[in-house]
């Protein structure tokens, strides 16, 4: 096939409403289905809708069987393997922004793994510890079990554990939920800019956490808003008690994992796999460590015990559940966000569909067993997840073998931990943070191309690194509504459900407030203006001159002349036998008050509308109100059935036309703009009607 020269579509046709359309082509009739139909289409049951059912909440029966196994299964365990070394070195080394024993980071490494296997639809996400969840939790470790409080350090590190996993069971809980009420779409709150600004001001956070590793020295780890000021005076106040091994051996870490990086993507397509000098290094680290016995000669803090084997499975601690509500709602929608985002990455490259719904689903899963075993909150990493992918896993198979290097490190060779330094795990996580903290580089990219997106990405990163995650992803959810805006005179609501008498008075509600005001309350107070004018008119007190309406007098209105009979009100105003044209946003003489509207259409999108009853119909005499006060109502992707069904009931009248009627919204929009030539640029506001039934 020859590709066309100029790839462009355009598209010419004339701007139907319903009627024009009507007078050009022929209905074609269909059968429209009874609610018996529907109540038998629903309610039955046969293989092809259980299995629709079975494949929707265990993906992996369909994927399983389809698994090409002599082509996939030696990249799967190269993949998995690789990502397994680093997936155990970041669990070491996010226990500790976790507030909890190294040790348990394998735990997080572990069992999300396991459950994402059976219940994820991504093939390339390599689940397990995150840096940001892991400081959330360490956030709220810190606030419930601080380090100033009287205790030895085994029963400490008991409680903190206890706090962590309670708190991931409790996240779990919440996407569980969130899944469950197939809510996936709420990520969408969560823009692009927003994430970006959050990740970013959650890697500086990280940093400041690790600095104390970094340099040796031991301080508070104080949360709440301004914590990280506090920890950079603590900091700068022990700076004289640094630990001179500790910071030597990270500043070696750090150069030469940095250059090996460097050249990893440098050289990434004649590598078959990247160097994994993490691991290298970590291995380095601890035989010197060893060798030399920092532990004791330079008192540098180590990695100590791991804890070995599996622990039974614990209830979470309903106190701290109670005192952590708002944090775990929090990094339920954060974990979310990120795996969902670097999930659909992989997808759109490698096309397959995730559901995000499910996606929930699965993650609830995970943290809830995570917690129940002592583990801490599980996302996605985006560093695992480039190594799972770009080493050629094919599957979660790869994911399900790197948990196997988790296993073997927590079974049989963690004690070999031992002396590992903890400024080697903290050099380790902070090199890996360059990605998230490059995200700055966008800040002047967003100043020149959208100035309002660059707020909400500096107020994002602002607000998190000064008043913590939790606060701080609140803050730019809120600048980020506050700066979404819209031009005025157009509205556009959209209603995805069949209007009947169960939620007309929703959908009454729902539309006025979206609007700003009550047509039916504007029009009796511009009836009533009216009648005090032509009053005033009529007594000489009132001229008309050149610059509009001018009083000749003082003049006080009496109340009673406020009294007209409520019937009178609620009929169009009728200005034919008055002077002037009245324009009811100006000032008015007499000061007579009326509210301003600048509003002059509504487009309804009637698309999901499929049915309306009797009730319904007279709730959508609405459109009457607001025609009365000069706001055109336009409705648009209406079905035929509906059409019908309104001129059957004589809903049109002399105000209410069928030229109301479009195709499209975007026949609307262009009549709008041929009707009202100000509205060059629309910024429509989409207002979505829930299906609530109110009984």
């Amino acid at each position: 096939m020859i590709p066309p020269k100029y790839r462009q579509l355009t598209v010419s046709r004339p701007i139907y409403s319903e009627d024009l359309f009507k007078e050009e082509y022929e209905k074609v009739q269909r059968h429209h289905k009874t609610m018996l139909d529907h109540l038998k289409a629903y309610f039955s049951c046969s293989k092809q809708k259980a299995k629709s059912v079975a494949l929707t909440l265990l993906p992996i029966a369909s994927w399983l069987p389809a698994y090409r196994f002599k082509e996939w299964i030696v990249q799967d365990m190269i993949s998995g393997v690789s990502t397994g070394l680093v997936s155990v070195l970041q669990g070491l080394g996010f226990a500790l922004l976790a507030s909890v024993p190294a040790g348990y980071g394998l735990y997080a490494a572990f069992y999300p793994i396991l459950i994402y296997f059976f219940f994820g639809t991504s093939k390339h996400i390599s689940v397990g510890p995150f840096p940001v969840l892991s400081l959330m939790v360490g956030a709220v470790v810190n606030n419930l079990v601080p380090t100033s409080i009287n205790a030895t350090d085994v029963t400490l590190n008991e409680r903190r554990v206890t706090v962590a996993s309670s708190v991931t069971f409790l996240v779990g809980i919440f996407q569980l939920g969130l899944g469950i009420l197939q809510v996936g779409f709420i990520v969408i709150y969560l823009s692009q800019t927003l994430v970006s600004g959050f990740t970013c001001a959650a890697a500086v956070n990280v940093l400041i956490s690790q600095l104390k590793f970094i340099l040796g020295i031991s301080i508070d780890s104080p949360s709440g808003p301004l914590s990280n000021i506090w920890v950079l005076r603590d900091i700068f106040t022990q700076l004289h008690k640094t630990n001179i091994a500790d910071l030597v051996t990270s500043i070696i870490i750090m150069i030469v994992v940095f250059v090996v990086k460097e050249l990893n993507d440098r050289y990434k397509a004649k590598l078959p796999v990247p160097i994994p000098i993490e691991v290298i290094m970590t291995i380095i680290a601890c035989g010197v460590s060893y060798a030399c016995d920092f532990e004791n000669i330079y008192n540098v803090d180590v990695v100590g015990t791991v804890v070995e084997g599996y622990q039974a499975p614990v209830a979470p601690d309903f106190e701290v559940l109670k005192n952590s509500v708002m944090d775990a709602f929090s990094m339920a929608i954060v974990g979310f966000a990120i795996a969902f985002s670097v999930a659909k990455v992989y997808s759109i490259k490698h096309d397959y569909v995730i559901d995000g719904n499910q996606e929930l689903i699965a993650f609830g899963l995970s943290n809830m067993f995570c917690g129940s075993f002592k583990g801490f909150a599980a996302s996605t990493s985006l560093s695992r997840s480039a190594v799972q992918e770009s080493t050629g896993g094919k599957t979660q198979l790869a994911g399900l073998i790197s948990a196997l290097m988790s296993m073997i490190v927590i079974l049989w060779i963690g004690f070999l931990l031992y002396p590992l330094q903890k400024s080697v795990l903290a050099s380790l996580i902070v090199i890996n943070l360059k990605g998230m903290l490059m995200q700055l580089r966008e800040v002047p990219y967003l100043y020149r191309k959208d100035k309002p997106d660059c707020v909400v990405w500096i107020v994002s990163f602002i607000a998190s690194v000064l008043l913590g995650l939790d606060i701080g992803l609140a803050v730019a959810l809120g600048i980020e509504l506050i700066t979404v805006f819209e031009q005025e005179g157009v509205k556009i609501f959209r209603c995805p459900s069949p209007i009947f008498f169960a939620n007309i008075d929703f959908f009454r509600e729902k539309l006025t407030a979206a609007v700003g005001f009550n047509p039916l309350r504007i029009l009796r107070k511009r009836n009533k203006a009216l009648r005090k004018l032509k009053k005033l008119l009529k007594k000489g007190e009132l001229q008309v001159t050149s610059r509009g309406l001018v009083l000749a007098n003082a003049v006080v209105l009496s109340e009673s002349e406020d009294d007209l009979n409520p019937e009178e009100l609620d009929k169009p105003v009728n200005c034919k036998d008055f002077p002037v044209e009245i324009n009811w946003n100006d000032d008015l003489p007499a000061n007579i008050q009326v509210p301003r509207i600048y509003l002059h259409s509504i487009v309804l999108d009637f698309s999901s509308v499929s049915f309306l009853d009797i009730s319904a119909l007279k709730g959508l005499k609405l459109f009457k109100e607001f025609i009365r006060i000069d706001v055109n109502i336009y409705v648009t992707g209406c079905d035929s059935y509906i059409i019908e069904k309104l001129e059957q009931c004589s809903f049109f009248d002399n105000e209410i036309k069928s030229s109301i009627f479009f195709l499209t919204i975007h026949d609307a929009m262009l009549h709008i703009q041929e009707t009202h030539p100000q509205t060059t640029r629309v910024y429509c506001g989409v207002m979505i009607l829930l299906p609530v039934l109110l009984f």
